[in-house]
Order: C-alpha cells, then structure tokens, then sequence
C-alpha cells in the first residue's frame, strides 16, 4: 500500500511541478534576477511528464502487489535457519565434495 501512496505523490508532484508557471516566474526573478519579461522567456521540459509516468508505474505495481501479493510463493524451506535436529548432524570432513552436499542440505560447515 506504501508504494501506491509513493507513486500517487510522485505524480501530483510531477503534475504540480510541471503546471505551476507563478512559481516558476517568483523564483527565476528571484533567484537570477531576471527582469520580469526574462522570467516569462523560460520553457519547460518534457522530464516532469515522464517522472508522473514512473509514479503511476510505481502505482500500477503497488496496487498488483496489494491485489496478488499474497498468492506469489514464499521462500522455501530450504532457507529457513535450521532446526535443533539439523545441528545435532555429524559435520562433514574438510572434502570439498561433502561440503557442497552439506550446503545442499541445508548445514553450515563453518559451525
């Protein structure tokens, strides 16, 4: 739900900032002392358009996992930490073989 409230902001940002020309107009006379028909002389560019495009994905995608995020698939078990019964195993030797069997079954040889 966070991610549709962060992409619903980053779009009426984009949209506030690309639309807000008595803003733009204060700070540059302002800020560079331009003289007012200096200020008016200042174009836009298309990059606020494409940040509101990135924030209604961020939207879309907020609201696909909202809707299905339950029913993907969790980590396996396989990543879990392991149980008592798994530390009570016999360590395997320093072959490199039996390490990586170990590692496929879930122990750490570093224990």
């Amino acid at each position: 739900m966070l991610a549709v409230v962060a992409g619903l902001g980053v779009v009426a940002g984009a949209v506030i900032g690309a639309t807000d020309t008595a803003g733009l107009d204060a700070e540059a006379a302002g800020r560079l002392a331009l003289a007012g028909a200096q200020a008016e002389q200042i174009t836009r560019t298309f990059w606020p358009w494409v940040a509101a495009a990135g924030g209604v994905l961020l939207a879309l995608a907020g609201l696909l996992t909202v809707r299905s995020g339950r029913s993907w698939p969790a980590m396996g078990a396989r990543y879990e930490a392991p149980t008592a019964t798994a530390a009570a195993r016999p360590r395997p030797t320093d072959r490199s073989a039996e390490l990586w069997k170990a590692l496929d079954r879930g122990e750490d040889p570093t224990d």
